[in-house]
């Protein structure tokens, strides 16, 4: 019998306005000591903006803004010998979405603003335009892995 935890995963109702469940999961995120509905009040104010900007219905611009940030490849530490290497994986595409949505959240509020509906629209915006810290921080991950592609041969 393997001694490998299983994974079990909640399914996760589609949100209320979009019937979708990447924004449910975004709100999930952004919501703070279980206040959903002040949470969900941002998240819908911000993907209004999303949509009058860039001209698009709200969800499809969203799936792009993720899309364009969501990584593709990452490293590991892995152990061999004495010494740790950091071994390129390919990141599958629910950790990728989910890495997406966290690095938003941390670069938003990292951000200086007024508001969290201010922030978090101008991070969105940014990241549907392939721009900002976000942006930034999917491209050095990228980098790290490429430059760690030697070890690549270690990967279990």
């Amino acid at each position: 019998m393997s001694r490998k935890r299983t994974d079990y995963r909640r399914d996760i109702k589609p949100d209320s306005i979009y019937s979708n469940v990447n924004i449910a999961k975004f709100i999930n995120k952004v919501m703070l000591k279980g206040k959903k509905s002040l949470a969900e009040r941002i998240v819908y104010t911000v993907l209004d903006r999303l949509s009058e900007k860039t001209k698009e219905p709200a969800t499809e611009a969203f799936e792009k803004a993720i899309k364009n940030i969501t990584p593709l490849m990452e490293v590991k530490s892995r152990r061999v010998g004495g010494s740790t290497y950091q071994v390129p994986v390919e990141v599958r595409p629910v950790r990728g979405r989910s890495l997406a949505l966290r690095w938003l959240i941390n670069n938003t509020r990292n951000r200086s603003g007024k508001s969290m509906v201010d922030k978090l629209s101008a991070e969105l915006l940014d990241a549907y335009n392939k721009t900002g810290s976000t942006m930034k921080k999917r491209e050095d991950t990228h980098k790290m892995a490429e430059a760690n592609k030697a070890f690549a041969h270690f990967r279990w």
